[in-house]
Order: structure tokens, then sequence, then C-alpha cells
């Protein structure tokens, strides 16, 4: 019993007809759903596989907004050379009989968050190889195409591990440089505005670079390239779809976006935490690599598959037109006889 049950499961019931054109799916939005549907169970099977190289990250990020809400207040104090700066005030804490159980202090805003920033480097490093992997099995799924979770998973991170621990360096290096950079270039400001030029070119570039990582590990995975040309034709990409990048971008960090709103407005911060790790560890990392596969598939036929000859363009979807569908199926008849 428990055999058939696993067997219907993955390979589901005998017994069904073939899709004809009609069954499928016109564009890419009724794709993008019917594969959803398809492989949702899939997804959190390769989620639950690998959210181990996610859970360092999230630890580190538990922290740094664990030592932010539970702070007292936020005030600005100046150091010994008349510098100013933000610095984070705990109250002393004190039991029913009025005495100091923990005593209050304040340290600087800027090295909390400096030093959660340099513990995110390692732990976004580690991620880079495995989100290769997911990357390749998602792409497949996406456009309705076979791909074995581990075994299509463990092949694609190990061809292309070094690109993707490339990737995953600078974008954990990116934050803290970016965060050190600001800061400079604000404080040269006093002698010139001219350092607001700097400071505008790296926000700039840390944001394309942002869009630039829905591309980066479809690229590596689906495309023979350098580590130049990739990085060239990810951000190239995420300038060229701009708009529609930043959607898939805001779409996939909403329920990141609904737990900070929850922490702001009703302060219940520890339950909103609790459930976007629960999310995350079983669904969100998989969810997120899928959008942007089903998003960056469409992409790659666009800008990419049209100049390539003998690339199939349009997978999963109907064929435009009769004589192409009857053409397919006239090419399946030749190579099943």
């Amino acid at each position: 019993m428990f055999g058939r049950l696993m067997n219907s499961y993955y390979y589901g019931k005998s017994g069904k007809g073939d899709y004809r054109k009609e069954d499928l799916p016109k564009n890419r939005w009724q794709l993008f759903w019917e594969m959803l549907r398809v492989r949702l169970s899939g997804i959190c099977r390769e989620n639950l596989m690998t959210c181990i190289f996610w859970i360092p990250m999230m630890l580190v990020l538990m922290m740094i907004i664990n030592s932010l809400v539970t702070a007292t207040s936020f005030e600005s104090m100046v150091d010994e050379t008349g510098a100013s700066y933000v610095a984070i005030v705990y109250e002393d804490v004190v039991d029913e009989m009025g005495n100091v159980t923990t005593p209050g202090f304040s340290t600087p805003l800027s090295g909390v968050v400096s030093m959660g920033l340099l513990m995110l480097i390692p732990c976004i490093l580690i991620t880079g190889p495995v989100q290769a992997g997911m990357a390749y099995v998602m792409r497949n799924w996406a456009r309705d195409e076979h791909a074995f979770a581990w075994s299509d998973f463990k092949d694609a991170v190990k061809d292309n591990w070094k690109q993707a621990l490339g990737i995953s360096t600078i974008t954990g290096l990116l934050p803290i440089i970016m965060y050190v950079g600001y800061n400079f270039y604000s404080s040269m400001q006093s002698e010139s505005m001219l350092f607001m030029v700097p400071q505008m070119l790296m926000i700039v570039i840390g944001f394309v670079w942002f869009l630039a990582l829905v591309f980066f590990y479809p690229l590596m995975v689906t495309y023979k390239m350098s580590f130049g040309q990739l990085i060239k034709n990810g951000m190239m990409l995420a300038v060229a779809r701009l708009p529609q990048t930043i959607v898939i971008r805001l779409c996939t960090m909403l329920p990141a976006l609904i737990a900070v709103a929850v922490m702001v407005f009703s302060g219940v911060w520890l339950y909103a935490l609790l459930a976007l790790g629960a999310y995350y560890i079983i669904l969100g990392n998989g969810m997120t690599r899928f959008v942007f596969a089903s998003f960056t598939n469409g992409v790659f036929d666009r800008f990419i598959n049209v100049h390539i000859e003998g690339v199939e363009i349009n997978r999963g979807l109907a064929p435009e037109d009769e004589d192409d569908y009857e053409d397919e199926e006239e090419e399946d008849t030749e190579d099943a006889q």
C-alpha cells in the first residue's frame, strides 16, 4: 500500500491521457502557476534538503535584529574627538526587589552593524554552490522539464561551484564595502560635495548587483561563459529588464517585508521572526529560486536564445500555430518508430 502511494506521489496516476495542445499553457503566467501546482511538493523537498546552508545566515540576521529591537533607545552621542555618532542604549534591568540584574550600557550602532556584516560574509559565501544547484533544478521544473531533486542538483553544484563561490564571495563582501564606503564619503562631504558622486555611484552599483543576482545563477547553469562574461551579462540583463526585475525582487521579498511591518507596528518581533524563519526553512529559498527561474527563462528566450541557432525557445508553452504543433507531433512519432 505504502509503495503504491509513493509511486502515485512521485510519478502520478496511471491511465491519464497525455497533454493535448489545448491543455498546454498559452503564456508564461499560466506556465508558472501550472508548474508551481505540480512542483510545489518538490520545491519543499529541495528547500528542506538545502536549508542547512542558510541557517547560519538566518541566525546572524536574527542576532542583529534582536540587538536592535531590544534596545531601549537610540541616542546621538559625541566621542573624545568631538565626532558625533548614534549609540544603542540599553537601560538597567531590575528585579522585583529593585536590584539591578543586568547593568545598562551603550554601544555604537555602527559597531553592531559592521560586526553583523562581517559575520554575514562566510554565511553568504557557503550558499553560492547550493544556489547554483537549485537554479539548475528550478530552471528545468519552471519550463516543464524533468530534473532529479538530488542527482541533478549535485551535478550542477559540481559543475558550477567555482563561479558560484565567486558570485557569493562578492555578494558577501559587497554590503560591508558599501557600508564603510558610504560612511567614509559622507564624512568627506564636509570638505567637498563632490564626494557625493562616488557615494551615489557605490549605491547604484550595489543596487544593480542586488538585481543581477536574479540572473547570475540561472546564467551559469544554462550557458558556458567566463566569470567576467557572467557578471557582465547578468548586470546588463538586470538593467535591460529593470522594472520587471525590481517587481520580481519585491515579490520574493514580500514575506520578509510583512515580517518587518509586523515587528515595527505590532511589537511582536519574536513571533514574526520565528514565522519568517519557518517559512524560509520549509519553502522560502526554493520558492525564490523557482520564481527567478520562471522569470529568467523568458528573459533568456527573448535576449539570448533567439540569437543561438538550434536552441528551442518557449519550452513548456503551447506552439504558436497549428503547423508547429503538427511538426512536433510528426517528429515525436518518427522518434518513437
